[in-house]
């Protein structure tokens, strides 16, 4: 008995995954076309071809549904920069590498990466959470970054290494938006050269470095 319910019980979680995920897609969609208070449930069901009835059995309703939404695309940026960043990687080498995936990640995710931007920062809304979501997960994998260099003396002194990864995190996503928008015709590695050298007077330069007259 308990195998069998617990080979039914994949199944139905693997189909619900899929159907969350259709939701989330859909309303991605539609809130970064026309605003979240434009979207409506039904629109949001319509798209991703579902009923009405089962945005309500997965989320509540679409307040829920966005903050999941929400949370999701943090997670999937997060999880994006952590994995361009392996321990064994100088830390130096990690920081490009990071700058790069936040890059490749906007531009394969356009729409969410709108969506956080101009969602994510509305205090007087009920997934405020995600803010802190976004500094602790993704921005925090950046801040880590230049605590490493900080740590092996390569950061220059008097940096905040939590204000300097949101300056680059922010950077990244401005950048990247931009390109997509307005210059989608340049390759990804131009746009990666151009962020990497930006960072130079931060971390280029050891704090321990003799000046030169």
């Amino acid at each position: 008995m308990d195998r069998m319910s617990t080979s039914t019980e994949r199944p139905r979680s693997g189909r619900r995954e899929a159907t969350r995920h259709r939701l989330f897609e859909a309303a991605v969609g539609l809130i970064s076309e026309q605003g979240y208070g434009a979207t409506t449930v039904d629109e949001i069901a319509e798209r991703a071809g579902v009923a009405k009835g089962t945005v309500y059995y997965n989320f509540g309703g679409k307040s829920e549904l966005y903050t999941a939404l929400m949370e999701w695309g943090v997670s999937r940026l997060a999880d994006t920069l952590k994995d361009a960043a392996p321990p064994s990687a100088p830390p130096a080498e990690a920081l490009t590498a990071v700058l790069r995936a936040g890059v490749v990640f906007i531009g394969e995710h356009e729409a969410l990466a709108r969506l956080l931007m101009a969602e994510a920062w509305r205090t007087n809304q009920a997934w405020y959470a995600t803010v802190r979501q976004i500094r602790t997960e993704a921005i925090g994998v950046i801040s880590g970054q230049l605590e490493r260099l900080a740590a092996e003396g390569a950061l220059r002194q008097g940096v905040d290494t939590g204000l300097a990864g949101s300056a680059l995190f922010g950077m990244v996503v401005t950048v990247a938006l931009d390109w997509r928008t307005l210059q989608p015709e340049r390759p990804v590695e131009e746009i990666h050269a151009t962020l990497a050298h930006m960072t130079d007077g931060l971390v280029g330069a050891s704090s321990s470095a003799p000046e030169h007259a």
